[in-house]
This record gives structure tokens, sequence and C-alpha cells, in this order.
């Protein structure tokens, strides 16, 4: 009795990995609708008004400082060796590694460029604006802060807005812009901000940053994800040159490979006897390989039912006097 193995869900999983690639007929960009417009509005007037209450050293300066003095990594030294490990996630080459690599695999499965466009463009928004405001601002960290209760701004730091946090919501956040179903897209949102939360506060925990940082690092990387649909046009533009230049190199590759061989001219054969009662000539049509001159020996040829036998030479049995050649008649016994 013959029966089948059953499948396991690790071979549904690899089986559905090797199907052939194909690209979808219609990919879902996410598109600046009248919500997202106004989400944008809101947060771009939150991280106003967090850089204006730390440059008119307010309410949440004092917050900064009482948050530092309380010292979490004292109060929750159980937590320091886990915190160490999971601030990693929100550090820009590892983070950047991981999603590019998910995102090339994606690219190659469904034959686009957009997943990997879409994340570069997302981190160069994300160093021009981080980087232009940390180093605009100025403001010092905790551990090198001057004078108690000042906002520590234009002083040649290098932390306002938190670049971590920030790159945490850019880089997770990027999974759930670019996911397929509104399902993944709600369930990866839920995820990265999670993620980039933990991120801020591990920063906050170990020291680094000022809870103000943090706070303007989630503004300015949502305010990155949220502006990214203005930039698709130019993401299709880009992708549509990088494969224009590669189906150009494609096709160039291609003719000098498949280079026609050039026709070759008809073969004569002749025999080499001129004894032949006619010359006989064979023509070889092009793309065929010329047979080798056929040398035949001289003297008339005959068949070989013509041939009179042989007794080979050294043999213990009798010349044949009495056979003949076939064709002629015997010689009458006397």
């Amino acid at each position: 009795m013959r029966t089948e193995r059953s499948h396991t869900r690790l071979d549904r999983v690899f089986a559905r990995l090797d199907r052939e690639p194909e690209r979808p007929a219609h990919v879902g960009m996410p598109r600046m609708s009248r919500h997202r417009i106004v989400l944008l509005g809101a947060t771009l007037a939150f991280y106003v008004a967090i850089v204006w209450a730390v440059v008119a050293t307010s309410w949440l300066v004092r917050l900064d400082w009482q948050v530092m003095f309380f010292r979490p990594y004292q109060q929750w030294p159980e937590l320091h060796a886990f915190v160490d490990y999971y601030v990693v996630l929100g550090q820009r080459g590892p983070t950047a590694v991981m999603v590019a690599a998910w995102l090339g695999w994606r690219s190659w499965r469904q034959h686009t460029l957009r997943p990997l466009i879409a994340l570069g463009v997302s981190l160069l928004l994300l160093n021009i604006t981080v980087g232009a405001a940390k180093y605009g601002m100025g403001r010092l960290g905790p551990h090198y802060a001057t004078e108690i209760g000042s906002n520590e701004m234009w002083l040649g730091g290098d932390i306002f807005p938190s670049g971590h946090t920030a790159n945490a919501v850019v880089t997770w956040g990027i999974l759930a812009y670019l996911a397929s179903t509104p399902r993944a897209r709600r369930w990866l949102s839920a995820l990265s901000a999670v993620t980039s939360l933990g991120v801020g506060l591990s920063t906050v925990y170990i020291g680094t940053h000022w809870l103000s940082d943090v706070l303007l690092g989630w503004a300015a990387g949502l305010l990155i994800l949220l502006a990214l649909p203005w930039f698709e046009p130019l993401i299709a533009r880009a992708e549509a040159r990088i494969l224009a230049v590669r189906d150009r190199l494609r096709d160039r590759r291609g003719t000098k490979a498949r280079v026609p061989a050039p026709a070759g001219r008809p073969v004569v054969v002749r025999p080499l006897t001129e004894h032949a009662a006619g010359a006989v000539h064979e023509t070889v049509p092009a793309g065929r390989a010329a047979r080798s001159p056929v040398y035949l020996a001289p003297g008339p040829h005959t068949s070989r039912a013509e041939r009179s036998p042989v007794t080979p030479a050294g043999s213990r049995r009798p010349q044949h006097t009495d056979r003949h050649p076939r064709g002629t008649t015997p010689a009458p016994r006397p």
C-alpha cells in the first residue's frame, strides 16, 4: 500500500518560496489623503511645540532634569544588560542592513525596485532633516550638561532630536508603509510604534538623551513617513530609469553574444582520378561542414560480385580452380 508523506508547515513555506517570482499587477501605494495631510499637520505642530518648549526653558526642560536626576539605570539595574542590546534596534547601520536585506529579497520576488528605492529615499530624508536639526540647535546631552535647569541649547551638541528614536521610527515604519495588504500594514504599524517607543525610552534609561529629545525624535521620524507619498513620483521615475539602463545593457550584451556566423561558399568535391566516366560534383549547402575529399585508387574498379575468389597466401586449402566468377559460363569438362 502506497502512502504519501503529509506536508508540514515548513514544507509549505519552502514550496511558496520556490515559486516563480511574479511582479504584482497592481502595487498599492499610500496616497496623500485628507486624513494623512491632517495627521502630517498635527505632527508638524507637535514638532514645533517641542522645539519652542525647550528653547523657552519651560516645564519640559524641568521634566528633563527631573528624569535625569532620577537616574533610571540606577533604579532598575537589572534591566541594563537587556537595554544595551535592545537599543541596537535604533542604530542606523544594523537596522538598515536588516531591513535592506528583507526589502531586497522582496524586490527580487516581485521584480520591482520600489521597496529598495523607498528605503533609500526615507534614509536620505532622515539624514538631511534630523542632521540639520541636530547641528542647528546644538543641544548638549545629560552627561555633558553645564548648568542645572538650563536647556543646554547652541552649545555644540548633537542630540536634539534623538537620532536613535527617529531612525527606529523610519526604518521599521517603512515596512508598514510598503505592506501589500491593509491587515499587514496595521500589524506592522503597531510593531514599529512599539519598537521605536522602546528604543526612545532605552536611551532615556541609559542617560544619553533627554526626554524631550525622544519626543522630538518620534515626531521627526513620523513626519518623514507621512510625507513619503509626495516622493512616490520620484521613486517611480528612478525605478524606470534604472530598469531602462539595465535593459539597454542586457540588449547590448545579447547582441554581442548572438553575432551570426558568416555564410560559407558552396564547396565542390571532385574525385582525384581522371579515369572516371564523368566528374562528380557535390554541392555542400551553407552552414554544413564540408566533407574531406575522397581518394580513390587508380585503375578500373569492379564490383565485389565480379571479383574472382582468392585464397589467402599461406593457407593449407587447395586452390579452387573449379570456381568461376558470377555471370560467366563454366567450360565443359572433358
